[in-house]
């Protein structure tokens, strides 16, 4: 049983409990400022300097409507949009922070 995290309302950190199964609560605070909605994805990245981000995976409700916004009329599928708005996506993520 995980107990709730312990943290400093003003330090911007947080203690959780890892349970045995290797989960682990987000703290409330951290989910709002990511806007991570339960139940969701986030993204566990390592950075050259050996920090760990930890970034919101958008659901497919949230991309539903993607290829109208982007491509008004296309012949194109969706999953190819798709994975070429990931490829967008993760270059300029990539570009932030530089994987190893």
């Amino acid at each position: 049983m995980m107990r709730k995290s312990e943290s400093s309302p003003d330090s911007g950190t947080a203690v959780v409990a890892i349970s045995k199964h290797g989960q682990a609560m987000i703290p409330k605070r951290f989910r709002a400022k990511l806007g991570i909605d339960a139940p969701g994805k986030v993204l566990f990245r390592e950075t050259e300097d050996g920090n760990v981000v930890i970034e919101r995976v958008r659901s497919a409700t949230e991309m539903q409507g993607f290829a109208a916004r982007s491509e008004a009329s296309t012949d194109v599928f969706a999953t190819d949009l798709f994975r070429e708005k990931r490829e967008r996506d993760r270059s300029e993520r990539d570009d932030r922070f530089p994987p190893q």
